[in-house]
């Protein structure tokens, strides 16, 4: 009877393991990890995102990745609904700082900037002041002349209240000793350009990658670039230092994720960025979309982030921005 018992037991024990994995199956099974965007599409986080993640999905047995855009708040929307998911490894999403952490410095927001999962930041994408291209604004000299002559008389969109668009030209405006130009936030690029295009707006600030395939077509043209030195993608526009203005400043552009996201899911995801961004066929493809590329993985990734929130939190106690 006791040899019995035992061998009943042993019988049985395998049968109790499968239903304990089962309870706990490995990430990611058959279901879509959804990878939140919030900008509308076609701005360049929506390029950079549907860019990489296919790369990253392939290099994870089980993966696929389906973007979303949900856009609002200048970012503001997509970011919580990433900040307030589950921590399971089925959402993750885009974000560009300094509006990543510019936001809830100036209004309440529903997450914490350096509480996210840092993943991988992907691209470094400088700031550029640009017009139509019949636009009477025919430099940044000019520019600086008319808005002194017509105090309040031109207007700038830009991708939101607070993002890196807002933060770089207030900076300007202080260094040229400008009166405050007028202000018109948009939810992302994209619903920018048409109105600029059209004649709305008289001038637009962005980046590189959203102003390079159009100074192509010829129909922008790029008064200053907020880069170290000129860039690649556009040779014929000074920088702001060329200019007498120092000014430095860029879109970092990433991949995040929930906070707590399992630590076994986080080195998966960071060493499938890793190979994605090393990828040969990734970097032509980048450079065919002006993208600006700064890999940056992992601790590497919230280090930036950190720097930058602390120059934030610097910044608004001399210069508050507001819409």
């Amino acid at each position: 009877m006791h040899r019995r018992t035992l061998l009943a037991a042993a019988l049985a024990a395998p049968a109790i393991a499968p239903r304990g994995a089962l309870a706990q199956k490995a990430w990611p099974t058959d279901r879509p990890v959804e990878v939140i965007v919030p900008f509308p599409p076609g701005g360049g986080v929506d390029i950079m995102t549907r860019l990489v993640m296919p790369l990253v999905a392939a290099r994870i047995p089980g993966m696929t990745a389906v973007v979303t855009n949900r856009p609002g708040a200048g970012s503001q929307v997509g970011l919580e609904a990433t900040f307030n998911a589950a921590p399971d490894g089925y959402t993750l999403g885009a974000t560009s700082t300094p509006a990543h952490s510019a936001i809830p410095i100036e209004r309440s927001a529903r997450y914490r900037a350096l509480d996210f999962t840092f993943l991988a930041n992907i691209v470094e994408d400088p700031n550029c002041l640009y017009v139509r291209a019949e636009s009477p604004i025919g430099s940044l000299a000019d520019l600086v002349a008319q808005a002194k002559a017509k105090p309040g008389g031109l207007d700038y969109g830009t991708t939101g209240i607070g993002s890196d668009d807002h933060i770089m030209m207030l900076a300007f405006e202080a260094l040229a000793g400008l009166p405050s130009l007028t202000h018109v936030p948009f939810a992302g690029v994209a619903p920018l350009i048409p109105q600029l295009l059209g004649g709305h707006l008289d001038m637009g600030v962005g980046n590189t990658t959203e102003l390079a395939p159009l100074a192509r077509e010829g129909k922008m043209r790029g008064l200053a670039v907020a880069s170290a030195q000129r860039v690649p993608e556009l040779p014929e526009v000074p920088t702001f230092r060329e200019l007498g203005y120092d000014i430095v400043a860029a879109a970092a552009r990433g991949i995040i994720a929930p906070p707590g996201l399992p630590q076994a899911v986080t080195a998966q995801l960071e060493e499938a960025f890793r190979s994605a961004l090393a990828d040969p066929g990734f970097v032509r493809d980048a450079a065919r979309q002006a993208m600006p590329l700064r890999p940056l993985v992992g601790a590497e990734y919230k280090a930036m982030a950190t720097v930058i929130d602390t120059q934030l939190h610097a910044l608004w106690k001399l210069r508050p921005w507001k819409g």
